[in-house]
């Protein structure tokens, strides 16, 4: 069953299908182009160079200068596995031009259930990487002014706060906000690289690993630290999930987004690993390794804060990898019916608005829970990824086989190395981090899985209810009586009646009054305006001793159900619109509380009016 809201799909060459004119131009300018692409969908990958490298290093340290020594071959396999990915998810953008990375290919070839549990993941990811992102920009923050340490929850949020109203504004507009850190960042990091491997010696001597060990270099701890320093691969499938905010050709530019980003991550992760050997670094309880190599390289100047606030800025920007993509699987989502269709939607600027509040939401709640800690939430950050990761190749193996063609072996072959790897590393991440918190992605993953089996079940039950795909009988008239709850004779009861004679072969007027209060009218009293009135529409009037509005309301509309003479009981709930949003609050809400219990105990079909009242002067 289709959604009773299709998001509109995207023609399978990415074109969209519009026909040339001034509404489809300038849908088309609030896509992105390559270079906004890497900026707004590539930020949490590239910043992932400040910290995957340090967690390789972390881990291998243990065994002293020797581990330390294997820095390198770790980082190389890393970036064989970012090859595999990057070309895999370049076919995935092929294939599935309408975005959903691991969920579009394991919904199409490995069933309905794995690719519940592929978006599962991603959303996880997205969520934590938005956090981590924040966090980590604000503990940089934090290390060079202290005195913040104490307001950096709220730091948290106000940089939460400022992407999310940049996202709000538009894809695009976001994009163009990022190019120029993104710019800066890559120079920075490239201008470290260049520098150490000019010179002969380090221009500031870096932390030095003592020769003692704890450990001795074995598979065991070569597999921990390949498993750590993958948490630079988070980010890399969410250009494959946001193909549809790309210009058209979108396929080709979101291809060679992709291209662009493993090229560019590969050769900084290299880079700073040969670094790493040439001036023997090791973890510093003080600095950074990323901060140790950009002293040894550029020394402690300009250069030096340059790259460190550079750094700062893209790990808090990173974030906006995931407003890039999680919204358009949410929105992939809805259409499948697993999320309500309101994530579907999208606004002007072509942003799926609601997916991008819904993320900064949840990752508001998250960082207030972790105090703005980035190591209570990067533990659990990179297994929700490979989840996604290892669905996505293995759906893509299917894919090949059962397309064919020339050529397809091997398109396969390499698919199928990257299930492996990613495989391999899920299974390594998951062990090591269990009691870290990796319990807990299970529980969520299955918790959301459950979550979209409900919602899908609902709307499925929806449409049996409406009979969609059926053709109906044809309309017939019915009697209908339409009930009106009034208050006082004035003019909004003059347009609620007016509009309720236009709806119902019968229409009744009714009121409640208080004999005990002193102050409200009296049933005689309103009887008197009415009929002095003369709408020629009877009204009954209500006693209550006990002041509740709703209780006579309801048994009175549960008499007249039981009447003959009528097909349909309407109840028209007239309310004012005042004109400014502060001027509602003065309302006393009254139809809102009686359409609560007239839907909580009736059967009766509501209406509520709401009528715009001109203020005088």
């Amino acid at each position: 069953m289709r959604g009773l809201v299709s998001a509109r799909a995207e023609n399978a060459d990415g074109s969209g299908g519009h026909l040339p004119g001034s509404g489809t131009q300038r849908g088309e300018r609030d896509r992105l182009t390559v270079p906004q692409g890497l900026a707004a969908l590539s930020l949490d990958a590239l910043a992932s160079v400040a910290y995957g490298p340090e967690a390789i290093v972390v881990v291998l340290a243990a065994a002293g200068s020797r581990g330390l020594g294997f820095t390198l071959p770790v980082t190389l396999a890393i970036v064989v596995l970012l090859a595999a990915l990057t070309f895999s998810y370049r076919q995935v953008i092929a294939a599935f031009p309408n975005g959903g990375g691991a969920y579009a290919v394991a919904g199409r070839h490995l069933g309905r259930r794995l690719s519940l549990i592929a978006a599962a993941s991603l959303i996880i990811d997205y969520v934590l990487n938005v956090a981590v992102s924040v966090s980590a920009g604000i503990a940089a923050l934090t290390s060079a002014f202290p005195t913040l340490y104490g307001d950096r929850v709220l730091l948290c949020l106000v940089v939460l706060f400022m992407i999310t109203a940049v996202n709000l504004y538009g894809v695009a507009e976001s994009a163009k906000v990022m190019i120029v850190p993104t710019v800066v960042f890559i120079a920075a990091i490239a201008a470290v690289i260049l520098g150490g491997l000019l010179r002969s010696h380090p221009v500031v001597q870096p932390v030095h690993p003592t020769a003692s060990a704890v450990q001795t270099v074995g598979v065991l701890l070569l597999l921990r630290a390949f498993a750590s320093g993958c948490s630079a691969l988070t980010g890399v499938e969410a250009i494959a999930n946001a193909v549809p905010t790309f210009r058209s050709p979108r396929v080709s530019r979101a291809q060679r987004t992709e291209l662009a980003l493993g090229g560019l991550l590969g050769a900084m992760l290299i880079g700073l690993s040969v670094l790493i050997g040439r001036f023997h670094v090791a973890p510093s309880g003080t600095k950074t390794v990323l901060a140790q190599l950009a002293e040894a390289s550029l020394g402690h100047n300009i250069g030096f804060f340059i790259v460190q606030f550079a750094t700062m800025v893209l790990l808090a920007l990173a974030a906006n990898t995931s407003f890039g993509g999680m919204p358009v699987l949410a929105s992939l989502l809805a259409r499948d019916n697993h999320l309500p269709h309101v994530f579907g939607l999208r606004a002007d600027r072509q942003v799926y608005r609601y997916g991008v509040v819904a993320l900064a939401a949840i990752a508001a709640v998250l960082l207030v829970a972790a105090g703005g800690d980035t190591q209570k939430l990067v533990p659990v950050f990179a297994i929700g990824v490979f989840i996604g990761f290892t669905l996505s190749q293995a759906g893509m193996v299917r894919h090949w086989h059962e397309e064919g063609g020339t050529g397809w072996l091997g398109r396969a072959a390499l698919n199928g190395l990257g299930a492996l790897l990613t495989a391999a590393a899920l299974v390594i991440e998951m062990v090591s981090k269990f009691h870290e918190g990796g319990w807990l992605v299970l529980v969520t993953v299955a918790v959301l899985v459950m979550l979209f089996e409900a919602v899908h079940h609902t709307y499925q039950r929806i449409g049996t209810a409406l009979h969609l795909g059926e053709v109906p009988d044809r309309p017939e008239h019915r009697r209908s009586l339409v009930v009106v709850p009034v208050g006082a004779v004035n003019k909004l009861t003059q347009e609620a009646i007016s509009a309720a004679l236009s709806l119902g072969d019968q229409v009744r007027a009714v009121t409640v009054v208080h004999p005990e209060d002193p102050e409200a009218p009296s049933a005689d009293e309103v009887r008197q305006a009415w009929n002095a009135w003369q709408p020629d529409v009877p009204l009954t009037v209500l006693h209550s001793r006990t002041r509740s509005l709703t209780r006579p309301i309801v048994d009175y509309l549960c008499a007249l159900a039981a009447e003959d003479g009528h097909d349909h009981l309407v109840v028209l709930i007239p309310e004012m619109h005042l004109p400014k949003p502060w001027q509602r609050l003065l309302q006393n809400q009254r139809g809102a509380v009686l359409d609560r219990a007239i839907r909580r105990h009736t059967e009766a079909v509501i209406c509520r009016l709401r009528f715009r009242i001109t203020l005088p002067r």
